[in-house]
């Protein structure tokens, strides 16, 4: 399709069926939605001084939130996750440059030639790592990468928790896979490839999990007790038909110079794990902890100890939690989220940065929403922790005296009400 016809088609409604189901949206909501699309097409056109005759199409990936399940993914256990309804969303068309130019709106444009998709040291922890990563994990599966132009919007901001990397990831793999590998890709390979490219390219130990609910879509129980061939078990979650909403709240702090604190948890569990001769906590028994309990925090320390136990315990909570949301119990469903939330807060001690006492602004983000739910809905530290969101879920008939009350307390602006998007990796097409 032309830019000429991309427009055209926004403006006249035909893309209204897609926006809406990726954006969860109302009818009242889709101008917007066209406008944020055309942007998109426009932007991409300045930003490669596109003729309106010049092909395009339209990308998307969305973010994720984690239910239950937190940091058990890189020790092969369980998780629950959904995609959320902000995406990166994308106008990219192909080149034969061996160049991939990839401008987010916003921030420098980002060049990866081609010629070179080895891991590059300098490039560590910038959106040219994940570029060349994606393009690499395409290139090795045989297909041949020429080059692509890409401009893109996102409202998955940058260490909000609900996995920005990872839908940048995601939405680079869907166009790498429409333009070049003839939509021969799953949806799992596409996620896989987004690992691989945040850790070895990136630098990030990051587990499966945020890739895998962004390129999948929906809300899912993953076991990656075989990561090459993850167990994928959709979930039907209607949050509205329960009476509650899901907030993820930004606590005020950025997750930015962390990756230490969050490298030291799957370094911790796997010391654990590397005590009984095993690579990761999935492959322990999990009787064998306590069994060894004296010997085990001489080897690996308490806070791996700790760390080990919170694995097994969120680990089973992700079965009782998908079982208690298929049969209807979400009072259950509620309290075991709690339990997570005080699981990650007292043993995998992921609420705040290692000797912090000044700044916690997630142990303070949690107080407060405590506070305001006053023993109705849960709480929790959401994703990686240590910074940016927390998640909760709260009764709708309190949640505009919620939101209002957390924004007072922390910051306006600060609680994001999101909808779980049934879609993940997309191509908007008609």
């Amino acid at each position: 399709m032309t830019i000429s016809a991309l427009l055209q088609n926004l403006e006249s409604g035909s893309f209204d069926p897609q926006l809406t189901r990726l954006g969860c949206l109302s009818p009242g909501d889709l101008p917007a939605a066209r406008c944020r699309a055309a942007e998109a097409v426009t932007g991409f056109q300045q930003a490669f001084g596109k003729d309106v005759s010049a092909p395009a199409e339209l990308f998307s990936a969305p973010g994720r939130t984690e239910i239950c399940g937190n940091h058990t993914d890189h020790q092969h256990g369980r998780v629950l996750a959904a995609a959320v309804n902000l995406d990166f969303l994308a106008c990219a068309a192909p080149n034969t440059d061996g160049v991939i130019r990839f401008q987010s709106h916003g921030w420098p444009m980002t060049e990866v030639k081609l010629d070179c998709l080895e891991p590059v040291e300098e490039e560590k922890e910038t959106t040219a790592a994940l570029v060349r990563g994606m393009a690499a994990q395409a290139a090795a599966k045989g297909f041949t990468v020429s080059g692509f132009d890409a401009y893109a919007l996102s409202d998955v901001l940058p260490g909000s928790g609900l996995s920005s990397s990872a839908a940048c990831e995601i939405l680079l793999g869907v166009i790498l896979n429409h333009l070049f590998c003839q939509d021969s890709l799953d949806p799992v390979t596409i996620a896989q490839m987004g690992q691989v490219a945040e850790n070895i390219y990136f630098g990030k130990p990051s587990g499966l999990m945020d890739q895998m609910a962004s390129s999948v879509g929906g809300a899912v129980a993953i076991d990656f007790g075989d990561p090459a061939q993850p167990l994928i078990h959709p979930v039907q979650v209607d949050l509205a038909a329960q009476g509650y909403a899901l907030c993820i709240i930004d606590s005020g702090a950025s997750h930015a110079d962390l990756t230490a604190e969050y490298a030291s948890i799957p370094s911790e569990m796997r010391a654990a794990a590397a005590f009984f001769g095993k690579e990761v906590l999935h492959q322990v028994p999990e009787e064998q902890i306590l069994a060894n309990l004296p010997a085990l925090r001489k080897a690996a320390g308490d806070r791996a100890v700790l760390r080990a136990l919170h694995f097994f315990s969120d680990d089973h909570r992700v079965e009782q939690e998908t079982a208690a949301l298929e049969e209807g119990r979400f009072d259950d469903f509620l309290a075991l989220v709690r339990e997570s939330g005080y699981s990650s807060w007292t043993m995998l001690q992921n609420v705040a940065v290692t000797g912090a006492v000044a700044e916690q602004a997630v142990a303070v983000a949690l107080a407060v929403t405590q506070q305001l739910l006053a023993g109705r809905g849960a709480c929790r530290v959401h994703g990686g922790g240590f910074a940016g969101t927390i998640q909760a879920f709260v009764p709708l008939d309190m949640l505009e005296t919620f939101r209002s009350g957390v924004e007072a307390a922390l910051h306006p602006g600060c609680c994001h009400v999101l909808s779980i998007r049934p879609v993940g990796g997309a191509v908007l097409q008609l």
